[in-house]
């Protein structure tokens, strides 16, 4: 049995919950097999492991909070561009990248490095690469892309003059579920989303309200998680086009994880917005997302136990969900208010957060996870969050204010 050693790229601040995800999907035991997961490190937006092939199809197709997966293709020295080239070519390509499969270094990054030029760094390992692929499959040069555009994408670390190169294995990057072709004006990242559900601590059995809904990403979010439908399921991977892919072992992974889809579970969960057609959006990307388990989900499912509607925040309460009343059944507020850069201006975005506090009046003891670049959110809200952590949002570094009881 091959073992891989792989890193899982996530927002810094998930590391944790990205680790707690891969005990899950790559479990100690499958059928009469063992299981194979090995933790390595866990670092700033990184945690790295050693698993088995099926573990990385488990982990592609099953990771929520992800944003991509790398296999560690080679690591070596590399004070100078010699020994860059060197280090480069010594790694087993053709392993990894099949005949016919061209080749692109995506992303170079270099600290603390005598190697500082990224665009030299990442010519260096491209000509590196090619040379060992050509001389081994007798060729004069690697093939351009095709029409779908494939090929195998490397990203090159340089750290204290050590080189860390990578293979990607996702393609596409793994928060692009597929449900929402647009997100919207300021959309969320799925996996941020995702990331935020399971910090937050919220279960299928608790009431889950996002007031500012948007495109619905934390409401299908929520969904999916309670459906337990793996997030990959209606996407392919860059892993299957590469010469150790096994797309026979992929498709049984697959159907295994669509099998386990369970679209008659009843839940609460709503959304609301002000915007009427936020709503009609996010009810597209619902529906989309209903369609992704594809035939082969154990049971077929529609949208019921799951409420999109216009309405804005402040004419929310808890009366919006059946069954027992909040004070009995405390449940979840989990939202993405405007940040008031992309969508909106800072002045109305800390009036937005003022307005939040009615929260506490409208769902006395829930909780409230909330995600924001303003370090000065509770100020504004009017109440001290019991934790908070800092959670890098795609290119925005965010926080994550959790409140335990409104």
């Amino acid at each position: 049995m091959q073992e891989f050693t792989a890193a899982v790229l996530c927002a810094a601040g998930a590391e944790k919950v990205v680790s707690n995800e891969l005990k899950k999907c790559i479990p100690p035991e499958s059928g009469n097999r063992k299981g194979n997961l090995s933790f390595l490190e866990s670092g700033y937006g990184r945690v790295r492991f050693k698993t088995d092939l099926a573990g990385l199809y488990r982990a592609l197709l099953s990771l929520r909070a992800a944003d991509r997966l790398l296999l560690e293709a080679g690591a070596f020295p590399a004070a100078d561009f010699d020994a860059l080239f060197e280090g480069t070519a010594q790694i087993p390509w053709e392993h990894f990248v099949p005949r016919g499969l061209g080749l692109t270094v995506s992303k170079v990054r270099s600290n603390r490095s005598q190697l500082r030029a990224e665009t030299s760094i990442q010519a260096m390992v491209h000509k590196a690469a090619a040379k060992r692929l050509c001389d081994k499959y007798g060729m004069n040069r690697l093939p351009d892309p095709g029409p779908d555009g494939r090929e195998a994408e490397l990203r090159v670390y340089l750290e204290k003059d050590e080189a860390l190169v990578y293979l990607d294995l996702s393609g596409s990057p793994l928060f692009k579920r597929g449900y929402r072709p647009t997100g919207g004006m300021a959309p969320l990242r799925e996996s941020t989303a995702a990331a935020i559900i399971l910090l937050s601590g919220w279960r299928r059995k608790f009431p889950l309200y996002d007031p500012l809904c948007g495109s619905g990403t934390i409401v299908i979010e929520a969904a999916m998680y309670a459906w337990d439908m793996a997030p990959g399921l209606g996407r392919n991977f860059a892993l299957s086009a590469l010469a150790f892919g096994d797309r026979q072992l992929e498709e049984t992974i697959r159907r295994e994880l669509a099998e386990k889809v369970d679209f008659t579970r009843r839940f609460r969960i709503c959304g609301s917005d002000a915007d009427e057609k936020a709503i009609s959006l996010a009810q597209a990307n619902l529906r989309r997302a209903l369609s992704l388990a594809g035939p082969a989900a154990g049971k077929s499912g529609d949208t019921a136990g799951i409420d999109l509607r216009v309405l804005p925040m402040e004419k929310a309460n808890a009366d919006f969900f059946a069954g027992p009343s909040a004070q009995n059944e405390p449940g979840f507020i989990i939202t993405n208010p405007p940040y008031g850069k992309r969508l909106g201006d800072p002045a109305e975005a800390e009036a937005r957060y003022r307005e939040m506090s009615r929260l506490g009046t409208a769902f006395p003891g829930w909780k409230l996870a909330l995600i924001t670049d303003h370090a000065g959110f509770e100020s504004h809200f009017g109440k001290k969050a019991d934790s908070c952590r800092e959670l890098k949002s795609g290119a925005v570094d965010a926080y994550l204010y959790q409140y335990e009881k409104l």
